[in-house]
């Protein structure tokens, strides 16, 4: 029974002894009086960071934007770098007011480094493309107007964009090309060094006068105004074919007059060995008419070979018979 009525005890408790006191209340009170104070303060200067970082990321921006590096660096990488660069100091400037008013920044990098995973896998070749753009908006393996030439593509540059390249086909078809594929490949540039150099064959009879043919060839290269002086034009006979001497005639001129002089010179130097009387020759073969009845080469060698035979073995049953 005793102990019964102990646990009867301490079960039924009075309920006014939750209730709590007025000394309670007011150390409560203050306590969050003081937290409040103490957050409004953070607050505040969170505010006040925000505000001092904002006008801080647009001067900054600004004096890149009229710095000699900006106005050097090409117009879309120059745009790039602006904007990927003023994100970046946002996302710090914001991560640096979340560590004044004490949330805890690990989560929130933890949060952006798994994000920018995702969206990296997630889109896989943009990325690509991304990297490629940089890096040829960086070192200009070549730039707008160049006509460049790659395992699948020819023309002229027309645009160059973060992810992906414009180029205009000699039929003035409108290429789009992704930079990753341009990065990744053999990049042939006509139009990087100033001059092209026109190469053409021309092939005459044996009979022509080699000092003439190639004094002709070099009055016509000499006579184009497309054609430069400085390389000088050249003119040497190249080899010695079966039924002609071909000569090779290299000029140079500017990129843009390369197809002009290539067919210029093809029309004017037929014209002028024409004038010459050169002859320019056709692939000939002789050929031997044998009149009827008439032994062949086959037919000669093939009774050859009997007579052979039969003055060996009388040159053996000879030598048997002297033994």
């Amino acid at each position: 029974m005793t102990r019964f009525l102990t646990l009867f005890d301490t079960v039924v408790t009075d309920p006014l002894e939750d209730i709590p006191t007025v000394n309670e209340l007011e150390k409560w009170l203050k306590n969050v009086g003081e937290q409040a104070f103490y957050f409004l303060i953070r607050l505040a200067a969170a505010g006040l960071l925000l505000f001092i970082g904002s006008k801080l990321i647009k001067f900054l921006m600004n004096r890149f934007k009229r710095s000699k590096l900006y106005q050097k660096m090409d117009p879309g990488l120059a745009s790039f770098m602006a904007s990927g660069s003023r994100i970046v100091l946002y996302i710090i400037l914001i991560l640096m007011c979340f560590g004044v008013l004490g949330i805890e920044t690990a989560s929130f990098l933890a949060l952006f480094t798994s994000g920018g995973v995702a969206i990296g896998l997630a889109f896989q070749g943009a990325v690509t493309n991304l990297a490629g753009g940089v890096m040829i908006l960086l070192f200009h393996p070549f730039r707008v107007g160049d006509y460049i030439e790659t395992t699948e593509i020819a023309g002229t540059v027309n645009a160059i964009s973060v992810l992906y390249t414009v180029v205009l086909t000699p039929d003035n078809k409108r290429v789009t090309v992704p930079n990753g594929s341009l990065t990744n490949a053999a990049i042939t540039n006509y139009s990087a060094e100033g001059q092209r150099r026109v190469e053409l064959t021309f092939s005459v009879s044996y009979d022509c006068d080699i000092d003439k043919v190639k004094q002709i060839l070099l009055s016509v290269a000499e006579s184009d105004p497309k054609s430069l002086k400085d390389p000088a034009p050249l003119a040497r006979m190249k080899t010695q074919s079966a039924s002609s001497l071909d000569f090779v005639l290299r000029v140079w001129c500017a990129p843009e007059n390369y197809w002009d002089l290539y067919f210029d010179l093809n029309e004017n130097v037929k014209k002028a060995l024409d004038e010459a009387g050169m002859e320019i020759p056709f692939p000939q073969m002789d050929v031997h008419m044998v009149p009827p009845g008439a032994p062949t080469s086959a037919s000669k060698s093939a009774s050859s070979t009997p007579t052979a035979t039969n003055s060996a073995a009388s040159a053996e049953s000879s030598q048997d018979d002297a033994n």
